[in-house]
């Protein structure tokens, strides 16, 4: 199954950097731009000039973002800023954050994993992809060079052998224990022991793993090896042939996945005119009044009821939450062909994407228009800016959990674009893996 090895990846100098936990950056697709340009100050050497460098109005086809990407991190190997690891290891990466008061750590597995084509099956998706995201990252490999942020993959460790495997790093020294300005902590171990090592790439090499969060990374992996393999004299074993990923058990008890609620704005006022209405074409409505007091516990209860599909519908100057009941699951798929399959019929976002905005609003299929559709996880804000009017109407999801993953990603299906939001993010910049 898969070919999971470990590398000699490139790691800051704490010899050159004053300060490790100042350097390291989000991935390039969750940082805002008022984000992006605190982080350029934070420090001359945070990783953002690598991992999503600044667009300037005079780019050309050869003085761009990327190509400043490639020179920055060229500048930084020259003065050791980053250095590579001394010997190929597995690192080990805790990863201690906090959510909603709750503190929890998830621990991940950073390797090199060899790129395999989808229809292989040994790495497995659960999401679509966007050609442009997919695109830019191509780019960043092409000049780069290297892997600057991780792909989140997941495996299953039923008998906990691999566990018990990786105990063994808990008795090493950190080569990294630091602190981010926004409260995760991160205690990275290097695993180098040969025997350890072996144990790791046996028991991947009997399993699949399925991809979380990442897909364009993974797709753009996919592309740009295609492009080098063209040329003369590559070789299969060559770096490029391979993507950084961060492995993480599916039981671990830090492996959080939020909902992507959807928001919609600057819609026709037509398209909203009834809805009510036209939602009892496919759901029971019940209203639930919206300043009632445990109105929201009351929708987490009925939503965590698994024999049945509920979402969760606020509009602007709506007294009321409109709880959505899918009525006749079953009958679905003869009316609509995308649910035959009985893996779609589990999934409250296909109900969204697939029935609400395509048939409810008809806003057409595979429906994206970032103009007008948000992805959020903070419920309390967004029901906030539907009462304010900066969103017209939101469809509240329940998270989806990791064993439907599995089931989707096992029967050859996909997800809507933006079904998971796993959380926290693998950083950037706490370990690159080096394509040269």
């Amino acid at each position: 199954m898969a070919d999971v090895l470990p590398f000699r990846g490139l790691r800051f100098n704490p010899a050159a950097v004053t300060d490790l936990a100042r350097v390291i950056c989000p991935p390039y697709d969750i940082i805002s731009p008022a984000f992006h340009e605190e982080l350029h100050t934070r420090d001359p050497h945070n990783f953002i000039r690598v991992e999503d460098a600044r667009t300037r109005p005079g780019d050309t086809e050869n003085d761009n973002k990327y190509s400043r990407a490639a020179a920055t991190l060229q500048n930084w190997l020259q003065a050791r800023v980053l250095q590579p690891e001394a010997a190929p290891a597995f690192y080990l990466d805790d990863h201690y954050f906090t959510l909603n008061g709750k503190k929890s750590v998830r621990r991940g597995i950073f390797a090199r994993v060899r790129l395999v084509e989808w229809e292989e099956g040994i790495i497995k998706p659960h999401e679509n992809v966007i050609g442009a995201h997919v695109n830019d990252r191509i780019n960043v490999l092409r000049q780069a060079q290297v892997n600057t942020s991780p792909v989140l993959a997941m495996y299953r460790d039923k008998q906990r052998r691999l566990a018990a495997w990786l105990k063994a790093g808990d008795t090493l020294t950190p080569v990294m224990d630091i602190t981010l300005p926004e409260g995760d902590r991160h205690a990275l171990h290097a695993v180098t022991d040969p025997a350890t090592v072996k144990q790791i790439t046996d028991y991947f090499s009997n399993q699949p793993l399925y991809v979380a969060d990442g897909h364009h990374r993974y797709t753009s992996a996919l592309a740009y090896r295609r492009e080098r393999m063209a040329a003369k004299g590559a070789s299969r074993e060559d770096a490029f042939n391979f993507v950084m990923m961060t492995l993480v058990d599916f039981d671990d008890p830090g492996l959080v996945i939020l909902a992507p609620h959807r928001a919609l704005r600057n819609l026709p006022a037509p398209a909203l005119a009834d809805l009510a209405e036209k939602l009892q074409n496919y759901f029971d409505v019940q209203r639930l009044p919206l300043d009632s007091p445990g109105a929201w516990d009351e929708v987490d209860r009925l939503q965590s009821d698994a024999e049945c599909v509920r979402l969760a519908c606020l509009a602007t100057g709506g007294p009321d939450i409109l709880l959505l009941t899918l009525r006749h699951p079953g009958k679905l798929g003869e009316t609509i062909p995308y649910f035959k399959e009985a893996v779609y019929r589990k999934l409250d976002v296909s109900m969204v994407d697939n029935i609400i905005l395509e048939k409810v609003l008809e806003l057409g299929s595979g429906f994206s228009d970032e103009s007008k559709i948000s992805y959020v996880v903070d419920r309390p804000e967004t029901i906030e800016k539907v009462r304010r009017g900066e969103y017209q109407v939101a469809f509240f999801v329940k998270p989806v959990n990791p064993e439907l993953i599995r089931e989707v990603s096992d029967a050859g299906a996909k997800m809507p674009r933006k079904s998971t939001y796993f959380y926290p993010k693998a950083p950037a910049g706490l370990v690159v893996n080096p394509l040269f």
